[in-house]
């Protein structure tokens, strides 16, 4: 086998091309553009907004129920077919969401999206940088999943121009988004992607170099890890299930960073005016901290999850305390916007750390429902708590105990590697 990589191109670059075809298009078309739609239709249906919001629940819950068997396919499957299937759910969803005229409508086809989802947002970008690469694993995890926030600063001025185009603008939209993402996605899905480098005739991307370890030169079947039996009967597997479930709720503040701001209305008004500003402050800190989080990963996991952290509760100290000058409260929001990333980069790379690639896929697609389940039930658990006397201090407070709770859990389960 060629390595094919010394002086010219590698075909993993294919492939994290591929990575970022599917994160850019399927992924932020479904998942990142989701709000913009949240009012006019609800309102073009007179129902309230959580009536219609329900779907996105649904989507989240349908794909918590199918993450173990999206695993088991794509470490069985050629990955061609599990995500080129995946891709035309997802498409198809977005497009059966245009032709929505009661409630039940679209809760079907957010359960059609869940299951779309569910390998493409959490399995795919992971399994493949880590079958096709041995070297800079965390850089390209990281890269590739900063294009779900980088297609959403692209389509969601797009899809509110469509929106806004007509009093049914939004079912133009949906068809328009549902067709960017077949058919930008599909010709990387159906024709560049290959499950692993064999199947090109290649060693992994970094494999055979001077620095490379060990495990860099093996091949798949020796791959160091265990199986997804082992691993789940370990208190390591657990304990990053916390993790990803708790950083998953830490990662829902976002959602109300613009409602915080907004609340200085009467005190700061010039704070409540930039309201959209915040948001786009963190959305900043989530794309460029995906790629900072994977550099610094592949120099040091633990230095990973210190750095996302302490990001997070930087963020979070200023954005409470320090919300004036309005400069302050921006930095926070980007600080924060670092801790968000860990959600999917952080838990992926803790996963390969502690159980090794043998059974990555199987291991991590158990992992992630609970970040799935949490993703439909988190922004309800937090209005609640801004609701509450407790109001938005009760939120950074929260927030601080799930970042205290994530060190924790991630720190134990680094010390209990099972490879």
């Amino acid at each position: 086998m060629s390595s094919n990589q010394k002086g010219g191109f590698h075909y993993a670059y294919a492939i994290v091309a591929s990575c970022i075809a599917i994160t850019c298009l399927p992924c932020a078309l479904v998942l990142s553009c989701a709000g913009i739609f949240f009012t006019p239709v609800s309102e073009f249906f007179g129902v309230p907004r959580a009536s219609f919001t329900l779907y996105f629940s649904i989507l989240n819950i349908m794909m918590m129920l199918t993450l173990p068997m999206a695993g088991n396919h794509l470490s069985r499957l050629d990955t061609r077919k599990v995500l080129s299937g995946a891709t035309i759910l997802a498409g198809l969803g977005l497009i059966g969401m245009s032709f929505g005229n009661s409630m039940p409508w679209f809760y079907v086809c957010g359960a059609i999206l869940g299951v779309g989802m569910a390998p493409l947002i959490y399995l795919s970008v992971p399994t493949l940088i880590n079958a096709w690469c041995v070297k800079r694993v965390g850089f390209f995890v990281g890269l590739c999943m900063a294009f779900t926030g980088i297609g959403g600063v692209i389509f969601n001025p797009i899809g509110t121009a469509i929106i806004q185009s007509g009093p049914e603008g939004w079912r133009v939209a949906y068809r328009v988004f549902g067709l960017i993402a077949l058919v930008g996605t599909l010709p990387f899905t159906l024709f560049v992607v290959r499950s692993k480098p064999e199947d090109k005739g290649l060693l992994p991307y970094g494999a055979g170099e001077e620095d490379a370890t060990a495990e860099s030169e093996a091949s798949p079947e020796q791959a160091k890890g265990v199986s997804a039996a082992v691993a789940m009967k370990t208190p390591a597997f657990y304990a990053l299930a916390v993790f990803c479930g708790v950083i998953t709720l830490n990662q829902t503040i976002y959602q109300f960073l613009a409602s915080y701001a907004t609340s200085f209305a009467d005190t700061l008004p010039a704070i409540a005016a930039a309201s959209g500003v915040v948001a786009s402050a963190a959305m900043a800190g989530q794309a460029i901290g995906k790629v900072v989080l994977g550099v610094i990963n592949d120099k040091s996991v633990r230095l990973g999850i210190f750095f996302g952290l302490g990001c997070g509760v930087l963020g979070v100290a200023l954005m409470w305390f320090l919300p004036s000058p309005l400069m302050m409260l921006l930095v926070g929001a980007f600080l924060f916007g670092v801790v968000y990333a860990m959600t999917t980069v952080q838990t992926p790379l803790l996963v390969r750390s502690v159980f090794g690639s043998a059974d990555y896929t199987n291991i991590y697609s158990r992992i992630s429902m609970v970040g799935s389940l949490m993703s439909a039930v988190a922004a309800v658990f937090w209005s609640f708590v801004i609701d509450s006397p407790l109001g938005f201090p009760g939120m950074y407070v929260g927030g601080f105990i799930c970042m205290g709770i994530c060190l924790v859990t991630s720190l134990y389960a680094l010390g209990q590697k099972v490879q």
